[in-house]
C-alpha cells in the first residue's frame, strides 16, 4: 500500500505504477487553499452543528495541525509557501463570481478586511509569503498566481486545504492544465464529509495529480 497504488479510480485500476516523484526545493511551492476563519465557525442551528461535527473534528485534529507541520517543513527546506483565500474587494460583493452569488452553501460574502475572511492563524503567512485573493474556486482563475509561479521558476506544486471536492479540485485541475506537476496531500485536506473527500481524491488522482500523505511527500525532496 502507498501512493502509487492507493486512491485509484476505475480509469487507473490496471495502470502501471507511476515513476518516483522527485521534488527540487527551488522549483517547488506549497499552496494552501482557503483554510479561513469562516469555515471554523460553528453553525448556530444545533442540528446543523451536529451535521458538520465530523468536518470540524477533522479540521481541528487532522488538517490544521498537519498543514502547519507541512508548512514548517517546506520553509525549513526552501520550498515556497503560498496561500489562497476567498475574499471580495467590494463590501457588497459585486466583484464575486457567479458561483459565490448563488443561494446555498457556496454563497459567500467575505469582504477582504473582515475577520471571517482571514486565514486561520495557525496556518497563516509568514514574512513575504504570497497570498492570492480569489472570488472563484480555482486559485489560478482570476488571480496572478499562474504568472507568479512561472516567474519564480516553479515546476511542481504541493496542494493542501479545503474543500477537496470544490476549490482543491478546481485548483488542481487548473494547475495540471498549465502543466505543473501536482501533489495533493490527503491528510492536509477535507471536504464536508469523508465520503466526498475520498471520492474526489479518487477522481483527480493520477490524471490531474498524485494523492499522497504528508509523510510520503516529505520523502520526495531531492
Amino acid at each position: 500500500m502507498g501512493w502509487k497504488t492507493d486512491w485509484r479510480s476505475f480509469y487507473y485500476e490496471t495502470a502501471d505504477e507511476p515513476e518516483d516523484i522527485v521534488l527540487e526545493a527551488p522549483r517547488t511551492a506549497l499552496l494552501v487553499i482557503d483554510i479561513q476563519n469562516t469555515y471554523l465557525d460553528l453553525p448556530e442551528d444545533p442540528a446543523e452543528a451536529r451535521r458538520w461535527a465530523p468536518f470540524f473534528e477533522r479540521m481541528h485534529e487532522v488538517v490544521i495541525p498537519n498543514t502547519a507541520k507541512l508548512q514548517a517543513w517546506a520553509r525549513d527546506n526552501g520550498i515556497e509557501v503560498i496561500h489562497a483565500r476567498i475574499a471580495c474587494l467590494k463590501e457588497d460583493g459585486r466583484d464575486r463570481s457567479l458561483s459565490q452569488k448563488k443561494p446555498g452553501f457556496n454563497y459567500l460574502l467575505l469582504p477582504k478586511d473582515r475577520e471571517d475572511s482571514q486565514i486561520v492563524d495557525a496556518v497563516g503567512p509568514v514574512g513575504d509569503e504570497i497570498v492570492v485573493t480569489k472570488t472563484t474556486d480555482s486559485a489560478l482563475t482570476g488571480t496572478n498566481l499562474r504568472m507568479a509561479l512561472h516567474n519564480m521558476g516553479i515546476k511542481d506544486v504541493i496542494v493542501a486545504g479545503i474543500f477537496t471536492d470544490q476549490c482543491i479540485s478546481s485548483s488542481v485541475r487548473s494547475l495540471a492544465d498549465e502543466s505543473f506537476g501536482v501533489v495533493v496531500v490527503e491528510d492536509c485536506c477535507a471536504a464536508a464529509t469523508r465520503e466526498l473527500h475520498e471520492a474526489e481524491l479518487r477522481i483527480i488522482n493520477m490524471i490531474y495529480c498524485h494523492v499522497v500523505s504528508s509523510a510520503e511527500v516529505k520523502g520526495f525532496l531531492a
